[in-house]
């Protein structure tokens, strides 16, 4: 199924996702192919990908001028939490056509809390927490809040709703899924009951699970993921954000900023970037089954200390390796990219490579 869903839409997008666009000047039906990337960082990326002691995609796309190197960057990996991302995306989507402003609030009850992490459970009493739409956006990409994150799927339709908002924007090889504390019901062969978001009662009740039942359940999630997403295609579509092409101006700024504030991570792609660099980033933390850990990701935005920028996905689908070993990943990547730059734009000027933004429709 996976290979199905991923020929279907390298038919219709490019390998980086999504329609290159014409040159400046060029005639409209004059499709112009991004350069190919460069041939050292290419070999490093794929190097540094298979030598990992796991299964891991790595895409990183110039955004400037819009070659992608790859390593797996057209398979499916699960997101987890890096899927929050299309929700606050379909989330601003709402925002710029004036169905949701970022002051509308909403009551969070206790009926409406998550699984896992989710920091707003502390702020919600037998009355409920008043939060803002956009207090519940900083919550899901800042703080990786699932009841935040949950909420907000729910405000815009669900699911299927945020899909079509990827569809509508041609985003390419990116599945939503459902709400968090749905799919970490199913991928541990459990049915979601509301009792599961008190305490550590959602673990306590998958501890009872046998063994090879949730290993089942969790390889049926690994080869099809319901949240799966192509490197390549998340780095295609966090460039286009960056250049105004999916938000109007002022929700692309909002998000990159709250993308800015990403708390967690910081052992991943972050620790590996050099002084001056930035990065506006999400990042992703599966389940784990013995010493299997699944869905381990950070992807995002970094920029060099001349302005330009690059779209990165680093996601490992599966690993037995330690949490040292999977931070370092993210490092070495982070830092391949950072040494390519140093060398392919040495002492550049500061640049500012947004540019005017699609009409909102």
């Amino acid at each position: 199924m996976i290979a199905a869903f991923v020929a279907a839409v390298t038919a219709t997008f490019s390998p980086q996702g999504e329609r290159p666009a014409p040159t400046s000047g060029a005639p409209a039906h004059v499709v112009v192919a991004p350069p190919p990337a460069p041939p050292q960082l290419l070999q490093a990326l794929q190097t540094i990908g298979a030598e990992f002691n796991g299964e891991a995609g790595i895409a990183v796309r110039d955004i400037q001028t819009g070659w992608t190197a790859a390593y797996r960057g057209d398979e499916l990996f699960p997101q987890q939490s890096v899927s929050k991302i299309w929700v606050a995306l379909a989330t601003f989507e709402d925002i710029d056509r004036g169905r949701l402003r970022p002051e509308d609030t909403t009551l969070v009850r206790r009926e409406d809390l998550s699984v896992f992490h989710q920091p707003i459970r502390a702020k919600v009493g037998g009355q409920g927490y008043v939060a803002t739409i956009d207090e519940l956006v900083v919550g899901a990409i800042a703080k990786s809040d699932n009841a935040a994150n949950d909420i907000l799927m729910r405000r815009a339709g669900g699911g299927e709703a945020v899909q079509a908002v990827i569809e509508d924007k041609r985003l390419g090889a990116i599945r939503v899924g459902t709400e968090e504390r749905l799919l970490q019901a199913r991928i541990a062969g459990m049915t979601w009951r509301p009792e599961y978001s008190e305490g550590w009662s959602f673990q306590h009740a998958r501890a009872t699970l046998p063994d090879d039942y949730r290993k089942a359940n969790l390889d049926a999630y690994l080869a099809d993921p319901a949240d799966g997403a192509a490197p390549a295609a998340i780095t295609a579509a966090l460039a286009r954000l960056r250049k105004g092409e999916l938000l109007s101006p002022a929700s692309t700024a909002r998000l990159l900023e709250i993308m800015g504030q990403t708390e967690t991570g910081r052992s991943r792609m972050r620790a590996g970037l050099p002084e001056g660099w930035t990065i506006q980033h999400k990042t992703g933390t599966g389940q784990e089954l013995g010493a299997r850990v699944t869905g381990w990701n950070d992807v995002g935005i970094v920029t060099a200390p001349d302005g330009r920028s690059y779209a990165v996905a680093v996601m490992i689908a599966q690993t037995t390796a330690p949490g040292g070993e999977r931070n370092a990943l993210f490092q070495k990547v982070a830092r391949t990219l950072a040494e390519h730059h140093a060398k392919a734009h040495p002492a550049e000027p500061a640049q500012d490579i947004a540019q005017a933004p699609a009409p909102v429709n």
